[in-house]
């Protein structure tokens, strides 16, 4: 009985031991377990929320890339209405450019038939035969155009433009210069009476004239053709006398002599 009792009690012992030496290995293991479960459930919390963060950042990422792209596409439209802006302001320019252009052509036309008319109308300053006078345009013109048929030996329509000339300008500082080729212009027509006529208005009229000791000379000879040997020799004397160191003068000397 004993022996039982010691047997059972030495089972005991050893079941208590057994269990003893189990339970610590079963309760580490248990505990092993949930550091793990949570050391997985904060790994995931941990995944999770970088998942989360991976998605907001791709999703601001999309919003950004979004508003660029809508950025870039306003900032191409802009530029493309710039670009038709500049073009219609240099479309604009050159218009402009050519207006001016133009303007300043016209200008240049109204400014030349201004001039062009002024020259018509404005005096001129003229130095012939010894004197200084003012006279139009359409004035020198035509007394050049007498004297270009006088040249010519167009002696008949000179006398007719010298003619016209005294009438359209009586005052002319061209008139003594006139008057002298009207005379020589009437001789070479053998109009002798009509030519001591004209040369002896241009003495009587302008006696200091450079072209009045010729006129006299002229004249002289005119009267020699119409056989006035007295008017003739008359207006030698006062050639000589008025104007004794001219050439005329010399000239009217030697007729004198003749004449005597």
């Amino acid at each position: 009985m004993v022996t039982r009792l010691r047997s059972a009690a030495a089972l005991l012992g050893l079941g208590t031991f057994a269990l003893a030496a189990v339970w610590p290995l079963q309760a580490h293991a248990l505990f092993g377990d949930d550091e793990a479960r949570k050391a997985i459930l904060e790994l995931r919390q941990k995944v999770d929320a970088n998942q989360q963060a991976t998605n907001a950042a791709n999703e601001e990422a999309r919003e950004t890339s979004a508003a660029t792209r809508r950025s870039l596409i306003e900032l191409s439209n802009q530029i493309e209405q710039l670009r038709a802006e500049l073009a219609r302001l240099r479309g604009q320019n050159e218009q402009l450019a050519r207006e001016v252009s133009e303007l300043q052509r016209l200008q240049k036309d109204v400014q030349a038939g201004v001039d062009e008319r002024l020259r018509k109308v404005e005096p001129l300053r003229i130095e012939h035969d010894g004197q200084s006078f003012a006279a139009a345009p359409n004035e020198k013109r035509d007394f050049d155009a007498a004297m270009d048929l006088l040249r010519k030996s167009e002696f008949g329509p000179a006398t007719s433009a010298y003619n016209a000339f005294l009438q359209r300008y009586p005052a002319s500082g061209y008139r003594p210069s006139v008057l002298y080729w009207l005379g020589n212009a009437q001789y070479a027509s053998r109009a002798y009476k009509e030519s001591v006529e004209s040369h002896r208005r241009l003495v009587t009229e302008f006696p200091t004239h450079l072209r009045t000791p010729e006129a006299m000379l002229a004249m002289a000879n005119s009267q020699i053709e119409l056989k006035d040997t007295k008017g003739s020799r008359r207006t030698l004397e006062d050639l000589v006398k008025a104007h004794p160191t001219s050439e005329a003068a010399a000239a009217g000397r030697e007729r004198l002599a003749r004449l005597r």
